[in-house]
Parts: structure tokens; C-alpha cells; sequence
């Protein structure tokens, strides 16, 4: 048997893939290439180039394949460019998660992980997030992910469905330097090409009320994550219960003239970012708690900055002239 992996050839999903395959697993591969890129699956990984707006698509690698379960990771996830581009973003992640639960009811697989956001809070006015804290979403991004997340509830109250859905915030670093993030909206490869092109990184704000001004952001390593959507997959297969949410977060973060320094330190290239104006809407401080899934998904902070940053700067640099795609 199989577990299908929706959005696969993604910087976070390659990982997973990844993981299943260290896990003696067997994943299968759908995803539409719009953001994936194709040489990060493995060539020994069935894949099928669709979208999962494409029922058909998916009803033949559920049939084709023996799926077990779904880890479901494919969807449009730019929160600022969803507000300009709701209709495309609702179009993603909501009908997309709705085919995948409607394919999966009928060809009986019962089992899904879901990729979910920690965009789903929006900007709570609390130190820690917790799974307790009220969501209140404030992208159409954000709010797509937890109608993605009400679809699997409802589903599995009508039909049994195993699942549960992981809120995570900002996903860095690299498990192989083969695979690489290559967003044009995440802090690492902005930072990285503006590095790579003789451009000055810029902090945007320095006087937050935190310790140095700067905003301070829940960054993980994207190994510690995709091993976590691991462990839920083989909880699921096993009959074990899990809670219908988990934050995969670091309980501390980090600021962004952290992030800044450890880059300076990291690549050895000397910088000292341009400071610009605050951005409207950017919160202060946005950081979340992982003790429930440190319980039940092996889940744990294995890197820290500095190994997050050499991690992603190495796949950044064996990439060379094949970066971004």
C-alpha cells in the first residue's frame, strides 16, 4: 500500500516524500508543477503531474496506486498575494481539498494528514499560540485553510475519517541540498538573492516592542516538519486517536535581526540590512507552543538557527544556475 502525497514535488512535500520513503513508506506523488519542480521526486516515485481539481486525476492514482492515506499538502500558499488573488486561492485549497475528500470517500481511504496554517489565528494578542487559541483568520489564505480544515471535520463526522490537520508558521532549512526553497515571498530566499545579486537585505521595522525591535517569527526546520507529517501518517495506519489539531511550533522564535546576524555569520558575506518602514499589519510577535504534538508526533526542535540557515544556504548554493527552476 501507498500514501499519496498531494503537492509532493513542493519544497516542504519533497521532504515529506523524503521522510515516508526513510520510513519504509511508500509515497506516491500528485501535484500540478505550478510551484513544484519536478527533478525534487525521486525517479524512483510514481508521479502524476495533475491538479487536485482534477477529479479524474485523482480518482486514478487512488485506484492505481493502493492508497492508504492521503497526506494533503497541495494548495496556493501566499497569504499576501491571496488577498489580490482570492478566487484563485479559494479555487486551490478549498474546491481542491473538497475533490480530494469526495475521491477519497469513494475509493474508501480513510486516512488523512493535512497540511494546514498557522494563518488560521491571524494575529492573536496572546505570548503563546496554543491549539486553544481562537482562530481568527485574516487572509483569504488563512481563512481557506480552515474552511479546508471544517471540510475534514464534517467529512469524518459523515464518513469516519481518520485525520488531523498540522498549523505551522514559517517552514526553513533544508534535509538534502538538493531540495531547496525557492519562494519569492519567504524571508531565507529573499535574503539569499539579494545576497546573490549585490542587493542590501532590508529589516522592514525596528522599533517592535520586542528585546531588538524587530519582529519576532516561529521558524522550523523543514526535516523536524515533514518527520512529524510522518508520524501522524503511521499513528493513523495504526487505529491510533489523535487530537483533530497540533501546532508544529518552536516555543521561542526568532527575531528577524536573529535571522539577519546568523546569515551575516553563516555565509560569510558582510551586511548590514537597510532598515524601512514598518509594513501595515505585521504583528509583533507571532509564536506557537508544540507541547501537544511533542506527545504524540516525535515532534522536536532537532535544529537550531544557525543549523536552520547553513542547511538552506547550502541547498541554496548547489543549486547554482538551476535556482530557482
Amino acid at each position: 500500500m501507498s500514501w499519496l502525497v498531494t503537492g509532493g514535488a513542493g519544497y516542504i512535500g519533497a521532504h515529506v516524500v523524503q521522510a515516508l520513503i526513510d520510513a519504509d513508506l511508500t509515497p506516491v506523488v500528485i501535484d500540478d508543477l505550478s510551484s513544484g519542480i519536478r527533478r525534487f521526486v525521486p525517479e524512483e516515485v510514481a508521479f502524476v503531474e495533475a491538479s487536485i481539481l482534477d477529479r479524474a486525476a485523482i480518482e486514478g492514482v487512488l485506484a492505481e496506486h493502493d492508497v492508504e492515506g492521503v497526506i494533503h499538502l497541495a494548495g496556493f500558499k501566499y497569504a499576501g498575494v491571496s488577498v489580490s488573488r482570492p478566487l484563485h486561492t479559494y479555487a486551490a485549497n478549498v474546491t481542491g481539498t473538497a475533490n480530494l475528500l469526495e475521491a477519497m470517500v469513494d475509493a474508501g481511504v480513510d486516512k488523512l494528514v493535512f497540511s494546514s496554517s498557522a494563518a488560521t489565528y491571524g494575529t492573536p494578542d496572546v505570548d503563546l499560540v496554543t491549539e486553544e487559541t481562537e482562530t481568527h483568520p485574516e487572509s483569504p489564505y488563512g481563512e481557506s485553510k480552515l474552511i479546508g480544515e471544517w471540510l475534514i471535520s464534517d467529512v469524518a463526522t459523515a464518513h469516519g475519517l481518520a485525520h488531523t490537520s498540522l498549523r505551522y508558521f514559517n517552514v526553513v532549512g533544508s534535509g538534502r541540498p538538493d531540495l531547496f526553497d525557492s519562494s519569492p515571498h519567504n524571508l531565507f530566499p529573499l535574503v539569499f538573492d539579494a545576497l546573490a545579486h549585490g542587493r542590501t537585505p532590508q529589516i522592514n521595522g525596528d522599533d517592535y516592542p520586542t528585546p531588538d525591535g524587530t519582529c519576532v517569527r516561529d521558524y522550523v526546520h523543514v526535516a523536524d516538519l515533514a518527520h512529524s507529517h510522518v508520524v501522524a501518517a503511521r499513528a493513523l495506519a495504526a487505529g491510533h486517536g489523535l487530537e483533530r489539531v497540533y501546532n508544529l511550533g518552536s516555543g521561542e522564535g526568532s527575531s528577524v535581526r536573529q535571522i539577519m546576524d546568523t546569515i551575516r555569520e553563516v555565509t560569510e558575506i558582510d551586511f548590514e540590512p537597510v532598515v524601512k518602514p514598518r509594513r501595515p499589519g505585521d504583528p509583533a510577535r507571532i509564536v506557537a507552543a508544540g507541547d501537544l504534538a511533542r506527545r504524540d508526533l516525535e515532534w522536536e526542535m532537532r535544529h537550531d538557527l544557525r543549523s536552520m540557515v547553513a542547511t538552506a544556504w547550502a541547498a541554496r548554493q548547489a543549486a547554482g544556475a538551476d535556482y530557482p527552476a
